[in-house]
């Protein structure tokens, strides 16, 4: 499948074991390069899906000028979205703990940009997922942040660790997408290249 990538040398520009485990399940040959310092701020004005649409883009525009021809990059960042603010990566423990807090009996928005770029293009696209988290308890918050270090996570969980398994009540949308890329909508993307 998707022999119209062999044109390419594809390029992942991500450090997450789970984007790798999760390109890799497309079957996809491709190698990991990232660069240091990429910045992942951006302008206040932006409101939901627009945020990792422009940190994606931004790290791809990052590789632009070390980029040759036959390389297709592909960049992503995924934000979890509760009641209209973003809650990133956490700070600390405490942190961590705040956010699955606020998450608890609540259903949020877990929301991915993709930022597909080559020399001569690029194709940027977002996925939404909703989550809906049942009434945690202290005991279970605590647990899981000192059992699972979620310091590296949006909004201080990962779908595929234990919060989820005793946490998630239910999702609408891309369980992938969760997990930090939206492999269905990347595979039809693809497809179109």
């Amino acid at each position: 499948m998707l022999d119209n990538l062999k044109k390419y040398r594809v390029i992942l520009a991500s450090n997450s074991p789970r984007r790798k485990e999760l390109l890799s399940g497309l079957g996809i040959d491709y190698e990991v390069k990232t660069l240091p310092g990429i910045e992942e701020s951006y302008p206040d004005t932006l409101k939901g899906e627009e945020i990792p649409l422009y940190i994606a883009s931004e790290k791809a525009d990052a590789y632009r000028d070390s980029m040759q021809p036959d390389e297709l990059i592909i960049t992503a960042d995924t934000i979890v979205w509760l009641d209209g603010v973003v809650m990133g990566k956490p700070k600390d423990e405490e942190d961590a703990r705040n956010m699955l807090r606020r998450l608890s009996g609540k259903t949020h928005q877990v929301m991915t940009g993709v930022c597909l770029t080559t020399t001569g293009f690029r194709k940027s696209f977002s996925t939404v997922t909703d989550v809906t988290f049942t009434d945690l308890t202290e005991e279970e918050i605590h647990y899981y942040v000192e059992h699972y270090k979620p310091m590296d996570k949006a909004g201080a969980y990962g779908i595929q660790e234990w919060i989820g398994f005793v946490g998630v009540q239910s999702i609408a949308g891309s369980y992938f997408n969760v997990m930090g890329l939206p492999v269905q909508r990347l595979y039809k993307e693809l497809k179109k290249l």
